[in-house]
């Protein structure tokens, strides 16, 4: 007889429902005591054997099923979370064909998720940044635009199947979904809409989006068009909303700055605008370039050719009219007109033939204004009145016009090809293809530096000291901030030097140290030789 494990008594019972012991003393639970073996030979029970794509006895939902059920489930998940419900059946089809039906679980399943919302939005020409899918899917940007390569290459997506991102839909979608604009009229925010596309179609013709993410730039139009209607918006608190670097969206704001301090050198006060009152001109820069682009170019009149007029024959037919014109203090007039600039009142005497020949003493000319004033003193007190009338017209006009029409079809998206047919008064280089050319020719004289030293140790007797460097080229293009990140420099030799140093000594080409890739470069010359 066992006994309580609890109390050592022996009053025990077991119960008919779950077959468990227990002390009918202290009511404490005994130990299993009823297990059975089952290993009785070749004539024992059988049990139940599991199977890949089955899930035993107790489900009845086999393998496949639950994991089409899961995919689908995580599909739905990332739409909704992404805002694309009205697109889940479309990206659930694509996803579909993509892995032949089987769909799939696991990391590179989310991620091919993501890229077919991608893909579906692009398709669609409602661009959605990448940064923002990786950031619902927590997962890596350069990840997942490996894997939209990927799809991209299997759906054979090429020319009007896949268009161009859409940055005017993305300035308008940050504007209409920032909480950054959730306390400012919504009669404002479309005011600041339309200004801000008319901005960004204008940096896109200036080339500000050329070889750059289109985000920070859309950041930075919208922080620009905010400071001129007096909303206080922070670059950071817009830039962590689009998931975008704060440093990024402050170079793009630099160089928006900076190309409207070059639009507006046209302007008669241009070369007072600086990048520190630029936002204060930016109201009337913005306004020219509204009404430049709304202005058609001027073509070349073909009427003249077309008839064959001889210019100088027409003019010498109307000086040889003696009764229809005349020479007078106010050049060539008609007879009609010269009795209001003749001398003494004698509008009858014959006309000038060359105006050589009129010679006219300071002080007769100064009797003819006098006579002419006493003659018309109320036209001219009239003159002037309207004058004044329209100075004090014109002065108002320009204080309280409101700077911004919205007429310019700028203001909406036009195609690409359009917009670079446009005018806006203003044509420069890409800030990128500059900066670049600036850094390449910065490398170069980089690597002419790096030779003379390297000459200059290795064969001291016949090293040409008299050949210098570019004067002033790297330091003048160093500032403060981008000399501090050069760290520690020892007779003006920082780590790029010695970087370019040791490539060189690599037999590393010329050409491909220009371009910068150090790291690349290091990897296949240096550190793995044998590869390259």
């Amino acid at each position: 007889m066992s006994s309580c494990t609890n109390c050592s008594g022996t009053s025990l019972f077991r119960d008919d429902d779950t077959g468990g012991l227990f002390c009918s003393s202290c009511g404490a639970v005994q130990p299993f005591d009823q297990y059975e073996s089952f290993f009785n030979g070749i004539n024992g029970p059988q049990g139940t054997f599991v199977h890949i794509g089955t899930s035993g006895s107790g489900n009845i939902y086999s393998y496949k099923e639950r994991k089409l059920f899961a995919a689908r489930n995580s599909i739905e998940e990332f739409t909704n979370r992404l805002g694309l419900s009205s697109k889940t059946m479309e990206i659930k089809t694509m996803i579909s064909d993509i892995t032949e039906g089987e769909f799939g679980q696991g990391n590179w399943f989310q991620v091919l998720i993501g890229a077919c919302c991608y893909v579906v939005m692009r398709k669609g020409g409602r661009s959605l940044p990448m940064a923002e899918i990786a950031n619902a899917l927590d997962c890596d940007v350069y990840e997942l635009g490996k894997m939209i390569v990927r799809v991209i290459d299997f759906l054979d997506l090429r020319g009007n199947e896949f268009p161009e991102f859409d940055i005017v839909y993305s300035l308008e979608r940050t504007i209409n979904s920032s909480c950054c604009f959730d306390d400012v009229d919504r009669s404002l925010v479309d005011k600041m809409k339309k200004q801000g596309v008319f901005l960004l179609q204008c940096a896109v013709k200036l080339f500000l989006s050329t070889g750059r993410r289109p985000l920070p730039l859309v950041v930075a139009i919208l922080v620009l068009v905010a400071e001129i209607n007096q909303v206080e918006i922070l670059i950071e608190d817009l830039a962590k909303e689009v998931h975008v670097v704060v440093s990024t969206c402050r170079t793009r704001y630099k160089e928006l700055l900076e190309t409207l301090v070059n639009v507006a050198q046209v302007l008669p006060w241009g070369k007072d605008i600086t990048k520190k009152n630029i936002v204060k001109n930016a109201p009337i820069v913005i306004q020219y370039m509204e009404k430049k682009s709304m202005s058609k170019p001027v073509e070349k009149r073909k009427d003249v050719d077309q008839t064959r007029f001889d210019l100088e024959d027409v003019v010498a037919e109307c000086l040889a009219q003696e009764n229809g014109y005349e020479y007078g203090v106010e050049g060539l007039v008609s007879q009609k007109d010269s009795q209001y600039l003749s001398l003494q009142g004698n509008a009858d005497r014959e006309g000038i033939r060359d105006v050589d020949m009129l010679q006219i003493s300071p002080e007769c000319l100064s009797l003819m204004y006098e006579k002419f004033l006493n003659d018309n003193r109320g036209a001219m007190l009239s003159r002037s009145a309207n004058v004044q009338k329209r100075r004090r017209v014109e002065f108002d006009f320009h204080e309280c016009r409101e700077w911004w029409d919205g007429e310019s079809e700028l203001s909406r998206k036009v195609i690409l090809r359009k917009l670079l047919e446009k005018d806006i008064g203003a044509e420069i280089m890409p800030p990128s293809f500059v900066n670049g050319q600036l850094k390449c020719k910065i490398r170069r004289e980089r690597i002419k530096a790096a030779r003379k030293r390297i000459k200059r140790i290795t064969h001291p007797l016949h090293a040409d000291l008299d050949e210098t460097v570019t004067p002033g080229i790297l330091d003048s293009t160093c500032t403060e901030k981008r000399k501090k990140r050069r760290g520690v420099v020892v007779d003006g030799i920082d780590w790029e030097d010695l970087i370019i140093e040791t490539l060189i000594l690599h037999q590393v080409k010329e050409e491909e140290i220009e371009k910068g890739h150090y790291n690349t470069l290091l990897g296949l010359h240096v550190f793995n030789p044998g590869v390259a």
